[in-house]
Parts: C-alpha cells; sequence; structure tokens
C-alpha cells in the first residue's frame, strides 16, 4: 500500500467534512490508499453523520480526549502504507498536492518527512509552513519578536527546501523512518509532539522538506485558544519538549528561556482574563 491518511479529529464535523471531500479527490491517481479518522470522543454529530457519508473511511471512536499523539499513534499502529500522512481535520487539500507530495518521497529516499505550503482562510501564506528546531537560542530570539530565523524567512516559497520542523496539520512521513525513530510522544497531550517528531527525524539522520504545494488550513477551528485549558497545554508542551531535548545544558542557558515561556504564559492568561471580564 502506497498511503495511509490520519486524521485525529474533536468536535469539527463540518470541516472534518470537508477535509474529507477534498481528500478523496486528492486521493485519485494514487493506487493504494487508505483513510483513517480517530474521532476523540466528540460531543457534535461527526460519529453519527460522517460515517455513514463515508464508508470508504476507518473510523476510530475513542470514549474519551486521548489527545493528539496518542489518537495519531493509535492509526499509525494499523496503517499499512509506504507513506503515513497526518492531517488536520480543519484542512482542505489541493487534487493534486497528494500525488505531487507523494512523488516527490519516492523520489528522494533520505526524506523522511515533508510538509507544504499552507495557506491561511483569508489566502494569505502561514510562515509556519516551515520552522527550525527551537534551540534555546532560537526560541529567546522568537520570544523577543525576532522571528526571522524561527519561520526560515531566508527560503523561497516556490521551490522544495530543506527545513527543520514539519507542521503537525500535514506532515507526509515515510512509514520506515517512523519505524526507525518511534512514534509521536504521548507526552505530549497537544501542540510540540511535531515539532519533537522533526527532531528526531532529523537526529535519526533523515531529511525534512517544504514542498510549494497548497493546503489551506482553517487555523485554530479544532481547538478554543480562548480558554484557559489551551493556554496550559501550549505551554506545557514548550516546557516538555526544552526539558527532553535541553535539559543537559548549563541553568544559564536554560534559565532564561524557561523564565520566558512562563512569563509569555502568564500574559496570555492575562490577556484571557480581560476577555472575559469585556464580555
Amino acid at each position: 500500500m502506497k498511503l495511509s491518511i490520519v486524521i485525529v479529529s474533536y468536535n469539527v464535523r463540518h470541516y472534518l467534512d470537508l477535509c474529507l471531500q477534498s481528500v478523496a479527490k486528492a486521493l485519485e491517481g494514487i493506487d493504494g490508499t487508505e483513510v483513517f479518522v480517530v474521532d476523540n470522543a466528540s460531543s457534535d454529530d461527526t460519529m453519527r453523520v460522517l460515517p455513514q457519508r463515508y464508508p470508504w473511511v476507518k473510523f476510530i471512536a475513542n470514549d474519551q480526549n486521548l489527545g493528539f499523539a496518542r489518537a495519531n499513534n493509535l492509526a499509525i499502529r494499523k496503517a499499512k502504507g509506504e507513506y503515513v500522512l497526518l492531517l488536520n481535520p480543519d484542512t482542505t487539500v489541493a487534487e493534486y498536492t497528494l500525488r505531487e507530495a507523494v512523488s516527490f518521497m519516492d523520489a528522494h529516499p533520505q526524506a523522511g518527512g515533508a510538509g507544504v505550503k499552507m495557506h491561511n482562510e483569508d489566502g494569505t501564506v502561514a510562515p509556519e509552513s516551515r520552522r527550525a528546531i527551537p534551540t534555546p537560542w532560537v526560541s529567546a530570539l522568537k520570544m523577543l519578536g525576532f522571528t526571522r530565523r524561527y519561520y526560515m524567512s531566508h527560503l523561497p516559497w516556490d521551490e522544495a527546501c530543506r527545513i527543520e520542523v514539519i507542521s503537525g496539520a500535514f506532515c507526509l512521513l515515510r512509514h520506515k523512518a517512523l519505524d526507525e525513530i518511534g512514534l509521536l510522544d504521548e507526552d505530549f497531550f497537544m501542540y510540540g509532539e511535531d515539532i519533537d517528531l522533526s527532531y528526531r527525524l532529523l537526529k535519526g539522520g533523515w531529511q525534512n522538506w517544504y514542498l510549494p504545494l497548497p493546503i489551506t488550513h482553517y487555523k485554530g477551528k479544532s481547538t478554543n485558544k480562548s480558554e484557559y485549558r489551551y493556554v496550559h497545554v501550549f505551554y506545557q508542551a514548550m516546557l516538555i519538549f526544552f526539558r527532553k531535548h535541553y535539559s543537559h545544558l548549563s541553568f544559564i542557558y536554560t534559565l532564561p528561556v524557561k523564565a520566558a515561556i512562563y512569563f509569555r504564559a502568564f500574559i496570555a492568561l492575562i490577556d484571557l482574563l480581560r476577555q472575559k471580564l469585556h464580555l
């Protein structure tokens, strides 16, 4: 089998419907495919409506929200494809994106993973289509507002380029590479697991690529960024990554970054409180 697609969904039936419609068209011409949808105990009508509408999709219904990493891993363990695509439910893919992405991976055996050119809902290009590993130095620059290095802004948008971090919204992975480096780290509930996986691919001797193939990402539709839980999970993920990969460094290097993470989390929580007070 050539390609397995894994989509983790939580209370986004409308967007998942649009996503599956686009995937159905984009899979034409690719021999040997399968699609998994892992539903993280949605309270909407996802599991009542969509399995009937898409009988060719393998739906997995969880009885609780397992988080992004654990839910993806459930399907990856069942996947038979040479390549595994992790795809957000709040995305739509162009008709040729999957075919050309698979062709690129076939032609580049050292490519462990590939991301694509993500467009926001308004048509603008999402800078997080290409990112650098958030080393202490890169993280410090980003915290101070200097994002050029983090978003690898020196790279062209219309050419395939080697990058460091592949976005979890569209993350095409070579199954062989996953077999070597392991699956997503389930210590990450949501956010950060794509950075960790990308870093492990690089450390394992694989290449990560950006491909100028379009998708639309209705960013944030699958998460509520105005809630305390989002702030907690997002900044906790940053700390998990930092402790996992940089705990060996001197506190002279790690303390400022950790302090900055806590400070940014505190500011985000203050902003949330202000928003609620004005409601």
